[in-house]
């Protein structure tokens, strides 16, 4: 019911605002801000339907980092698309996603939790074509969708960046984000997303979350993204003690640390650009009332 009713709610917003003459850069940033953040939290309720590998059945910790990954990098690819051309053209995939979640959820309802336990063709499961088929439509819808779709307004020359490095900026802190949370994945001493699936990957929605909120800033805004996210830094010391040995025993405890002062920093980030642009745009949150001006 809560995905169906996201799903509804987060396509009728837009038409909401535009018909009561409310449409602005603060809703803009709650949509989306919202959904990238959201995005994991399905990938993580999705996972928590079809159960954890236990040697025979389930999804292994590794298939739901990759498969978390690729859903955000879907999600990452449209916005820097808008940030290039101006125009968020939402592939169908994201529709699909939709669909797919709330089916699996009507299933498991009906079918019971044992569906996702049993072979459903030639020795594969479920889980298993719902993998392939998100990497195909990430390879060969979305992602060559968002290239084409750039590479159309290069023609047009209504590109909004001109230079290479312009356009490629906003994709170099979430890369690097990526490739500094794959060798921890790999290189833990302690195997860290097997031991804490969910905390890991709770942090890495959170800090993706945080990256794109950024993006979509700069892109309504029409400013240059910085070129490392600020916490960049301290990930990259957290994941250096913890490969080279450093943490020892206290990984998992570094972990939850670092996820809790993440999320912390990143509902006051939002918190307090939230009240900014209140206070810019003359606007309530959450109100069709117009400040009154001092």
């Amino acid at each position: 019911f809560v995905s169906f009713s996201f799903s509804i709610l987060d396509s009728i917003d837009g038409k909401h605002a535009r018909r009561t003459q409310s449409s602005s850069p603060l809703g803009e940033l709650f949509d989306h801000g919202l959904d990238s953040w959201a995005t994991s939290i399905f990938v993580l309720s999705f996972f928590s339907v079809c159960s954890r590998d236990n040697g025979k059945t389930g999804v292994s910790v590794y298939t739901m980092y990759i498969y978390l990954s690729i859903v955000l990098f879907n999600f990452m690819c449209s916005h820097w698309e808008k940030y290039n051309t101006g125009v968020l053209f939402l592939p169908w995939g994201y529709d699909i996603s939709q669909v797919v979640l709330i089916a699996a959820y009507l299933l498991t309802g009906t079918a019971g939790v044992e569906v996702w336990q049993k072979p459903l063709l030639f020795g594969y499961y479920i889980t298993d074509v719902l993998v392939i088929l998100l990497i195909g439509f990430s390879l060969f819808l979305s992602f060559p969708q968002t290239l084409y779709n750039i590479h159309r307004a290069h023609l047009k020359k209504t590109l909004k960046n001109d230079s290479l490095y312009e356009g490629l900026l906003p994709l170099v802190s979430p890369l690097l984000l990526f490739v500094l949370l794959t060798v921890w994945v790999v290189l833990s001493p302690s195997n860290i997303l097997a031991k804490q699936p969910r905390l890991f990957l709770w942090m890495v929605g959170v800090a993706f979350s945080n990256v794109i909120c950024k993006v979509i800033i700069c892109q309504m805004s029409s400013t240059r993204p910085e070129l490392f996210h600020w916490f960049l830094f301290p990930l990259a010391l957290v994941v250096y003690a913890a490969i080279s040995g450093l943490l020892g025993s206290m990984e998992e405890a570094v972990l939850g640390v670092f996820t809790a002062l993440l999320t912390a920093a990143h509902v006051h980030y939002g918190v307090c650009v939230g009240r900014q642009l209140s206070e810019h745009l003359n606007i309530y949150i959450f109100s069709l009332k117009k400040r009154v001006q001092e």
